[in-house]
């Protein structure tokens, strides 16, 4: 599970966070692109928290399908 205390810092703020964990694997890019993107380190951020039912969906989605569980749902 993710931990908001390792949360990635080029996150944006809001619900959802990748943390330190990542490995950049690149799912979370491949299935919502509208809300994860590398950051210049190569790994992957939350870029645009959603604001609407299927952009949540989809970065609870992102989040099942992470290898490393390094997305989380409960930052600020």
């Amino acid at each position: 599970m993710a931990e908001i205390d390792d949360k990635n810092e080029n996150n944006v703020p809001g619900k959802f966070y990748v943390d330190t964990n990542c490995i950049a694997c690149g799912l979370c890019i491949a299935n919502a692109p509208d809300y994860f993107r590398e950051d210049d380190n190569g790994n992957s951020v939350v870029y645009n928290q959603p604001d609407t039912d299927e952009g949540v969906e989809a970065c609870e989605a992102a989040i099942a399908d992470c290898p490393v569980q390094a997305i989380g749902d409960d930052g600020e």
